[in-house]
Order: C-alpha cells, then sequence, then structure tokens
C-alpha cells in the first residue's frame, strides 16, 4: 500500500447524521462577465417542511474567507440557476416565489457598489411547464430556456391544433415508446421539453422546437444567428439523442450529428467554425468523452483521450482552446484541451469540483472532500496550484467536529488471468486514528463511475469515522476516469473481476495493521449489487448494507428507467440482451447461500434500480438464511435518497447505515448464528 497523506486541523465534536441539517452546499456557479464576480447557488435544509431552500448569492473573487459574501435573493423560496446578462447589469434566474418555476430578473449594482442588488426582482416568464436551462441571447435582448409543453399521450406523438386535455390523476398512462418513465420524474409521455426564446422586457415566449422529442440542452453562437440543441430521437426508441442547429429564429433545423448514442452539452467555439459537445457512441457507455464537430466540414471527431467530469464545465477560452472538468483517476482537474487533441492540467489536486465557473481572470469552484465543507474556492486562471483559496465560510460548524484525515492509497491486486495490478481509492479516518480498526468498505455505483467525495452522500463516513472506523473507498476495475481499457474491462464480468480485488485491499490494509477483522461492506446502485454479490461468495464480512442494487439483472432489464439499453451493454451483449448471462450475473443466484446480517435499503419511487430488485434479494435472504436481516423502504423517494432525499430520509438512512454496521461488526455477533460458515472465497 502506497500512500500520500491529506490531513486537516482537530475538532472536538464528533460528527453524527443530523448534521446534514447544518450543511450548506453550493450548487451552481456563474461568474460575471464583466467583473469579477461570481453569483452562486447554495442549498440549505428546511428542516420545519422536511425540504430544501435554494437562494443566491455573490461573491467577488478577491474575497478573503466568509469575508464578503452577499445573499441577494430573500423570502420563503427557491431562487436558483443564476445567469449574468451580457453587460454584468441584470442576473437573470429561476425561481417558484409565484408557483412555478418562472424566470426573474435582478437589477445589478456594479462590483465596487456596497449595494448587491439594484432593487427588487421582477418575473419575466410566463411559461405554462416552467423554465430550466437559461441562456441569455449574446445582444442581452432575449433569453433562451427549454419548458415542458403538455401532450395528449393517446395521439401517441403525432401532431394536433388543440392544446393538450387536462389530465386527471387516474389518467391512463399509455405507453408507445422507451424510454416511458424516469427516476424521479416518473411517466414522460404526457409532456415534451421544448426550446424558447423569451423577451428580457416583455417577457413574451416563441417556441422554436415542436415534434415529438425533448429538448436537453442548448447553445446559441456568439454573433447570436445559429443556435445548437442536443435532442431526443423519434421513434420507438428514444434514449438516444442527437445535435441539431437551427437559425435564431427557430428556423433551417437540421440533424448535424447522428453518429452518437448519448450526445449532451454543445457549446459554439467564438469564430461559430466549431461546436463543441460531450457524449459517447454506444448507448448504456456512461463516461462523457470530448467531441468536436466541424460546421465547415460536417465532420466529427473526438478531442483527446480525456474523460469530460461534468458536460456543463465546457467552455471556450479562444477558437483554439477549450477549458473543462477533467475525471482523473477518481479526482476532478480544471484542464485545459487544444485542437490539435493536446491536453494540460491547470488545477490538480485529491480532491472532485461539485460546480464549476469562471470570469476573465478566475476559475471558481466547490470543492469536494471527505475531510471539508462545501465550499467556494477560487484561483486565477494563469497561476491556479498556487493561488488556490477558500473564499466562502458557510459551513462554520465543521470546524468543531472531529478531523478527518484522508489517504489516496494504491494497491497491488488481481487483474486478469494470473496478472496483477494496481489500482487506488481512498482511505478515511479520524487524524489520530492509528488502527488497527472496524473497517466500512464502500463500494461506489456505476460501475462506470468512482468514489464520490462529497459530505452530502456520505454523511456516515463521517459519522463512522468519528467512532473510530476507518472507511475504505475503492474505484476497483470497471470504474471510470481511469481510462476506457480500464472502465469497459468490467463488462461481462460484474462480481467476477471486481470483488478480489477489494478483498484483496482489504487484505493489504489487514497486513498493514490499518484495520483488522471488524469488517463491514456497504454499496448503492452498482455498488449494492456488489455488496449483494460479495455476500453470496464469503463469509468475510460481519454486517452488509445493500441500498437500491441491481439484484436481478433479468428483471432490471425490464423494470429499470435504462436497463432495456444499458444493461446489454454492460453485460458485452449489445444490442441483444443475454438472459441467461445475466441470470448467470445475477446476485439473486448466490444470496442464498449468504449468512451476513444484511440491511437492505431502497427508495419506495425508485425507477432506476426498482424496489423488486431488493425485494427479491430481501425475500430469498430471509427464507434461506438464520442470519439477521431487515429492508427498509422510503415512500416518495427514488434512487438518489441516501444523498438527495428528504432531509429526514437521509438523516434516517445514515443513522441505519452506522447502527447496523456497529451493531453486528462492534458487537462480535457477525455471522456467528450461523449455522453454515464459509471461510474461503467460494467459486466465481
Amino acid at each position: 500500500m502506497q500512500k500520500h497523506r491529506n490531513s486537516f486541523s482537530e475538532s472536538p465534536k464528533p460528527f453524527e447524521a443530523t448534521d446534514l441539517y447544518l450543511h450548506f452546499k453550493i450548487t451552481e456557479l456563474e461568474g460575471s462577465p464583466t467583473d469579477e464576480r461570481v453569483a452562486c447557488t447554495v442549498q440549505s435544509v428546511d428542516r420545519e417542511n422536511d425540504s430544501y431552500r435554494t437562494k443566491i448569492w455573490t461573491y467577488p473573487t478577491a474575497a478573503p474567507a466568509g469575508g464578503a459574501g452577499t445573499q441577494i435573493t430573500q423570502g420563503n423560496c427557491n431562487d436558483h440557476s443564476p445567469h449574468w446578462s451580457p453587460d454584468g447589469r441584470q442576473l437573470a434566474f429561476v425561481s417558484d416565489r409565484n408557483g412555478g418555476a418562472q424566470i426573474y430578473l435582478l437589477g445589478m449594482a456594479s462590483a465596487g457598489d456596497a449595494s448587491a442588488s439594484g432593487g427588487e426582482a421582477r418575473q419575466l416568464s410566463q411559461l405554462p411547464g416552467g423554465a430550466t436551462s437559461l441562456r441569455w441571447m449574446p445582444d442581452g435582448r432575449a433569453l433562451l430556456a427549454t419548458s415542458a409543453v403538455a401532450v395528449d399521450p393517446n395521439l401517441r406523438g403525432a401532431r394536433s391544433t388543440q392544446a393538450a386535455p387536462a389530465r386527471a390523476k387516474t389518467a391512463a398512462e399509455v405507453v408507445w415508446k422507451l424510454p416511458y418513465k424516469s427516476d424521479g420524474m416518473g411517466y414522460l409521455l404526457a409532456r415534451e421539453i421544448h426550446l424558447f426564446k423569451i423577451d428580457a422586457t416583455t417577457g413574451d415566449g416563441t417556441q422554436l422546437t415542436n415534434g415529438a422529442f425533448d429538448v436537453l440542452a442548448h447553445s446559441v453562437s456568439h454573433d447570436g444567428q445559429q443556435l445548437a440543441y442536443v435532442r431526443t430521437r423519434e421513434g420507438r426508441f428514444a434514449h438516444e439523442t442527437d445535435l441539431w442547429t437551427c437559425t435564431a429564429d427557430g428556423e433551417n433545423h437540421v440533424c448535424v450529428v447522428n453518429t452518437h448514442a448519448h450526445t449532451m452539452q454543445p457549446m459554439w467555439s467564438p469564430s461559430g467554425r466549431y461546436i463543441a459537445f460531450t457524449g459517447a457512441v454506444q448507448a448504456g457507455d456512461a463516461v462523457a468523452w470530448l467531441w468536436l464537430y466541424d460546421t465547415a466540414t460536417g465532420k466529427t471527431r473526438q478531442l483527446g483521450d480525456v474523460e469530460v467530469a461534468d458536460p456543463m464545465s465546457v467552455h471556450w477560452k479562444d477558437d483554439n482552446t477549450l477549458v473543462f472538468l477533467r475525471a482523473h483517476r477518481g479526482r476532478h482537474e480544471v484542464a485545459r484541451m487544444t485542437l490539435d487533441g493536446k491536453h494540460k492540467t491547470l488545477l490538480g489536486g485529491d480532491h472532485q469540483i461539485g460546480a464549476f465557473g469562471w470570469t476573465a481572470k478566475h476559475f471558481a469552484m466547490a470543492i469536494d472532500h471527505p475531510a471539508q465543507p462545501c465550499e467556494l474556492h477560487v484561483c486565477g486562471g494563469q497561476d491556479c496550484n498556487n493561488s488556490l483559496h477558500q473564499v466562502s465560510d458557510l459551513n462554520p460548524w465543521w470546524k468543531e467536529r472531529t478531523a478527518i484525515q484522508v489517504d489516496a492509497v494504491s494497491f497491488q491486486v488481481p487483474g486478469d488471468s494470473d496478472e496483477t495490478e494496481e489500482i487506488e481509492g481512498w482511505l478515511i479516518r479520524a487524524k489520530d486514528n492509528t488502527g488497527p480498526s472496524p473497517l466500512f468498505n464502500d463500494i461506489h455505483g456505476g460501475p462506470a463511475a468512482y468514489a464520490l467525495l462529497d459530505f452530502d452522500s456520505t454523511v456516515h463516513w463521517q459519522v463512522l469515522c468519528s467512532q473510530g472506523w476507518a472507511i475504505l473507498a475503492l474505484n476497483a476495475v470497471g470504474s471510470a476516469s481511469f481510462g476506457q481499457d480500464f472502465n469497459h474491462r468490467l463488462a461481462g464480468l460484474w462480481g467476477m473481476l471486481d470483488m478480489p480485488q477489494h478483498l484483496a485491499a482489504i487484505a493489504s490494509l489487514q497486513a498493514d495493521g490499518v484495520c483488522d477483522e471488524r469488517l463491514a461492506v456497504c454499496g448503492k446502485s452498482y455498488g449494492g449489487y456488489l455488496t449483494a454479490w460479495t455476500i453470496g461468495h464469503t463469509d468475510l464480512f460481519k454486517a452488509a448494507v445493500v441500498m437500491a442494487p441491481v439484484g436481478n439483472i433479468e428483471t432490471h432489464y425490464g423494470t429499470s428507467d435504462g436497463g432495456y439499453y444499458a444493461d446489454p451493454f454492460y453485460m458485452a451483449t449489445a444490442p441483444r440482451f443475454d438472459r441467461e448471462k445475466a441470470r448467470s450475473l445475477s446476485p439473486l443466484q448466490h444470496i442464498e447461500k449468504a449468512n451476513t446480517p444484511t440491511l437492505f435499503m431502497q427508495g419506495k419511487e425508485d425507477e432506476r434500480c426498482p424496489k423488486c430488485q431488493s425485494e427479491e434479494l430481501f425475500v430469498s435472504f430471509m427464507r434461506a438464511s438464520d442470519s439477521p436481516t431487515e429492508l427498509v423502504l422510503y415512500p416518495d423517494e427514488g434512487h438518489g435518497f441516501l444523498g438527495e432525499g428528504a432531509p429526514a430520509c437521509r438523516a434516517d438512512a445514515s443513522q441505519r447505515i452506522v447502527n447496523w454496521v456497529s451493531q453486528h461488526v462492534l458487537s462480535g455477533e457477525g455471522t456467528a448464528a450461523s449455522a453454515v460458515r464459509r471461510t474461503k472465497v467460494s467459486s466465481v
């Protein structure tokens, strides 16, 4: 094991699950085009109403930590999506202060003025379906936005001159194409998402797109004459997306890129010669690569060989240079890419970036790290690594908590055949924890993802660290950000390649005296899959927590909102779905051999990994084993219940994780009640 330590100052009070009620999180950033100010969306918890509040703050990039932030929107409402006008004199944002989500404009004083705003915000738009995805036109006279348009699903996508009839809650939901549902949104086919232009003076809206498709992203050329937008395909399978262009008045719609299964956020170059976008060629591939469409030649090519962490981060510095957030070895970097495919890291570090923005001279970002809360950081565009500094101080309570230490760790583990390979991850402990400690092996989702470091989805990490645990967050084979080969090697071999790597890493930590035999395993989504797979193959762990898993790949294929195209990709049988292979790689086939005390947790409205996945595992486990087990279902919650659910749900889930592993690992119970013990890993 190799490690590089990054530690922070001591704090006396242990973390608790209810600390999530105190946490302020920066979710969006927008830099001013005319001066060195940044507008931020700041999310906080409304504990009384078990919900969230979002407000807009501004910070000068030169501010000292906690010294100069100003909250510029107030009231018992949600304000978000700030966008500066081209002249910097107005800030457009979306608010629900009068009901639905509409565009508001707020006059902005100059940066040198002590007053942050120039009066009350006025409502601009009156779109029946609300407003999302704001963009200013370059002349400042109008904005672009997307909005939901009600349609009659009984027409099955056909056009009508009549307005869609009002739908009762009990109305039939007709399905004629895929996808017909989405996690967090439910039934999709009674609305379409279209692009609108909104006059910045009158608020009048003009619909620019029309058809049986959804507009998911858009961009305007620097001269204001052309629009680029990403839309879903028409027909039976609408999960794939293409890049289209049209004139600014909504005429001359042309599909310019239809060779990719997943096309995401476009961005015009200053000259209008190129459109950069992110995406992937194969359906189901969750990794976003950088691509370039040449409007002069009509050709598309991949730009470099880098993974993009956030499609919204991509922007043009000049006509030959793009800047974006790169996902690299489980971290996020600010990177620069030139059109010859050469890239350079502008800002590195052992962290991830949750929100990103820029001004003429600075980059601004919300940094995620287990040892620090979400805060605004700023660095100079010419000297990022030496000028990075914290600007906000939204979470002073964090300084009073247990100091957390984070080590970047690497391990030699089994690779393909008889070879070994090096993998990386994070070891997270209280600063003064010297071990040997109980170990909590937290497996990330995806699998084409990496261990996430944000506080909101890992509250239980800090709580466990405060109680003497060590956390292992490993990026085993199949993880994104370590290259395409490393990522794609797991396809068709779920559990078979990555489980042995987790076990080898734990054995290494035990040999180094970091942890002992007090082991727990936990995971959500694909992490839930691998946790359930693992306890069906070894009794190494004394407790397990399986959250929102893929438990039965065969039924996941037909019940998940994306299973019908993602599962064939991950089984390496695309476009065909191999049911026999899916069954052989499903934890359900092995769960009846498990003896590890296991807690199952699930959002009842999850459409990504529907509750039947947890139910099949739980019922089979309970019928076959004497070991303790429970299933916890959260009403009205979707796939993101642990990090994005209602605050009370998140607090409950985090505390249940802590209680379960503490009870069954620290008490010494483990699997002692089991009649049959398997001390070695069984054959996969």
